[in-house]
C-alpha cells in the first residue's frame, strides 16, 4: 500500500486512467433513476472535484466563454452546415430514426442535462489535460475515447464521431472552451431526435 500511495502519476496518465473507469461506471451502472443525472454527476461533478482538489483551476480545463465571438459564430456555422446534412442522414437510414425517435428522455432539457456534462468531459477535462501534455495531437487523441463510448449507438454515427470528435476539439481549443462544441452537439442531438419524429 505505501507504494501505491507514492505513486504520482503525470496529468495525462491520470486523467485516462479516471476517465476509462469513469466511462466504464457509466456503461454497467446506474447511480440515479435517470441516465442524464448519471452522466452529469460522472462526467461534470467528478471531474470537476478532481480538478478542485487537486489546486488547479476549472479555467485552465476549458471552463470558461473564452473567444466568445468566434465562438458563437463557429457554432452558428455548424448549425447552417449540419441541419441539412442531419435531415438527410436522418430520412435515409432507418437505424437513426429507430434511435432517436423520440420519448420523454431525449426531450432537450434532458439532453442539455446529459451532454453538458459529456463535453466537458472529453472537451474540458480530457482535450485539455491532452494538449498540454501531448501538443495538438491531443486532438486526436480526445476523440478516440469519444468516439468509443458510442458504441451501442448507429454504426454511422459511431464512425463520424472520431472525426467529429477532433471538430469538436479544434473549436474547443481554438475558442479556449468547452462551452461552444457543448451547444453545437446540444443542437446535433436535438434536431436529430426532432428529424426522427
Amino acid at each position: 500500500m505505501p507504494l501505491l500511495c507514492s505513486i504520482r502519476l503525470p496529468e495525462a496518465p491520470l486523467i485516462t486512467i479516471l476517465s476509462t473507469l469513469l466511462l466504464t461506471v457509466d456503461a454497467y451502472h446506474h447511480l440515479t433513476p435517470r441516465k442524464e443525472f448519471d452522466r452529469l454527476i460522472l462526467y461534470l461533478f467528478i471531474p470537476m472535484l478532481v480538478i478542485l482538489l487537486s489546486r488547479k483551476r476549472l479555467a485552465d480545463y476549458g471552463f470558461r466563454l473564452g473567444n466568445w465571438k468566434m465562438g458563437l459564430t463557429l457554432t452558428l456555422f455548424a448549425v447552417l452546415i449540419t441541419t441539412p446534412v442531419l435531415f438527410l442522414v436522418v430520412q435515409q437510414s432507418p437505424e437513426m430514426r429507430s434511435y432517436y425517435q423520440p420519448d420523454r428522455s431525449n426531450l432537450p432539457w434532458n439532453t442539455f442535462i446529459e451532454l453538458i456534462g459529456w463535453e466537458f468531459f472529453f472537451r474540458g477535462w480530457i482535450l485539455f489535460a491532452y494538449l498540454r501534455a501531448y501538443g495538438p495531437d491531443g486532438l486526436w487523441l480526445h476523440a478516440v475515447p469519444f468516439a468509443l463510448a458510442h458504441i451501442g449507438k448507429p454504426e454511422l454515427e459511431t464512425i463520424t464521431t472520431l472525426f467529429g470528435g477532433y471538430v469538436f476539439g479544434w473549436i474547443a481549443r481554438r475558442t479556449d472552451s468547452f462551452i461552444y462544441p457543448f451547444l453545437i452537439h446540444w443542437y446535433i442531438a436535438s434536431i436529430t431526435i426532432f428529424f426522427a419524429g
